[in-house]
C-alpha cells in the first residue's frame, strides 16, 4: 500500500511549508516537490497554490486532503490489526521532544529500546515544547514528550518523570562554595534565560513570581536557544542560570560545572507524554510507550 504520496501531501498540507516537511519527514526539499508533483499529475489539477507567501490548499487539495486524512487512518488500522494476528511489530514511530528530554533522556531510551525492538525505525525531533505541541497537533509526530505546563486541549497529558531545575555555576565562581543560593543573591548576578517558548523557561518564570520576582528584576545577560549554549556560556563565565538536574549530569560529574539549590525555592516539574486524543496507536507506538513507561531513568543519574 503507498501511503507515502499522501503522508507527504497531508504534511505540506498542515506545515505550509515544503522546506518544513522535509524536515520533518526526513526528505530532500526536491523530493517533497516530487511526491507533490506525481499526485498533482495522477489527479490533472494542482493541489497547492503557491502564488502568495504560504502554500495553500486548492480546492481540489482541499476535497484530497479529507479524504487522505481518512485513507491513512484506515492504513494505520489495518497494519495494527495485521500486526496482531501476525505476532510480528514492526513500523516506525515519530517522536517530538523537548531539547532536554530530547538530548539527555531519549537517546538512551531508544538505543536500549532498539536491542529488543530491532524492526521497529524511530525518528526523533528536537524541539521547544510549543514546537512539539504544533507538531502533534498537526499529526506530525506520534507521540511528544514536553517539559512544563501544556493545554489538555486535543491532547492526552500523561506525567512520565519528576525533574529538577537547579541554578549552574562556573567552579571558580563565588557561588560555587556554596550549598545553596538565595533569591536575592541571584538577582544580583548576571542571568543567562533560555528562549521564549521553551518550557524551561516558562517554569522558572513561573517559580521566580510566586517569590514577586520578574524577568526584569534579573540582570539578563544574554537569551540562548539550546541548553548546550546555556551550559557552555556559564562555563566561560557568561553568567549564572538554571537547568535541568538531567542536562547537567555530565558537568557535574566532571567538575565543569557546580549545582547548587534556591534556598525557600524547589524547583520540580514533570516531564510529560502527550498524545492526540483521537490518534490511533500503532503495535510499534503500544511497544515504545510501555518500554518508555516502564524504563528506570533513575539509572542515568548514578
Amino acid at each position: 500500500m503507498e501511503d507515502h504520496k499522501l503522508k507527504v501531501f497531508c504534511t505540506v498540507a498542515e506545515t505550509k511549508s515544503f522546506s518544513k516537511t522535509s524536515e520533518i519527514i526526513h526528505l530532500t526539499q526536491p523530493a517533497v516537490s516530487l511526491q507533490i508533483q506525481s499526485l498533482e499529475e495522477k489527479y490533472e489539477t494542482k493541489l497547492f497554490d503557491r502564488s502568495s507567501s504560504t502554500v495553500t490548499l486548492t480546492p481540489a487539495g482541499e476535497v484530497l486532503y479529507k479524504y487522505a486524512k481518512e485513507i491513512l487512518t484506515l492504513y494505520a488500522s489495518a497494519e495494527k490489526a495485521i500486526g496482531k494476528q501476525t505476532g510480528l511489530v514492526k513500523g516506525s514511530i515519530t517522536i517530538g521532544a523537548g531539547s532536554n528530554i530530547g538530548n539527555y533522556l531519549l537517546p538512551s531510551v531508544i538505543t536500549d529500546f532498539k536491542q529488543t525492538h530491532p524492526k521497529i525505525k524511530i525518528y526523533l525531533l528536537v524541539g521547544n515544547t510549543k514546537r512539539v505541541v504544533e507538531l502533534l497537533i498537526s499529526g506530525n509526530i506520534d507521540l511528544g514528550l514536553v517539559e512544563g505546563d501544556v493545554a489538555r486541549q486535543k491532547m492526552i497529558v500523561k506525567k512520565l518523570i519528576s525533574d529538577e531545575l537547579l541554578l549552574i555555576a562556573p567552579p571558580h565562581h563565588p557561588f560555587a562554595k556554596k550549598k545553596e543560593v538565595s533569591l536575592s543573591e541571584l538577582t544580583e548576578e548576571p542571568f543567562i534565560f533560555r528562549e521564549a517558548g521553551s518550557g524551561t523557561r516558562q517554569i522558572i518564570e513561573k517559580f521566580l513570581a510566586r517569590n514577586g520576582i520578574t524577568p526584569q528584576d534579573m540582570k539578563i545577560s544574554i537569551i540562548l536557544g539550546s541548553t548546550e549554549a546555556i551550559k557552555d556560556a556559564v562555563e566561560n563565565g557568561l553568567g549564572v542560570s538554571i537547568i535541568s538536574r538531567w542536562a547537567a549530569r555530565k558537568e557535574s560529574k566532571y567538575g565543569t560545572l557546580k549545582l547548587l539549590n534556591i534556598k525557600d525555592v524547589n524547583m520540580v516539574r514533570d516531564f510529560s507524554l502527550i498524545i492526540g486524543k483521537n490518534s490511533i496507536s500503532s503495535n510499534a507506538l503500544e511497544e515504545f510507550l510501555a518500554f518508555l513507561k516502564a524504563y528506570p531513568f533513575d539509572k542515568l543519574l548514578s
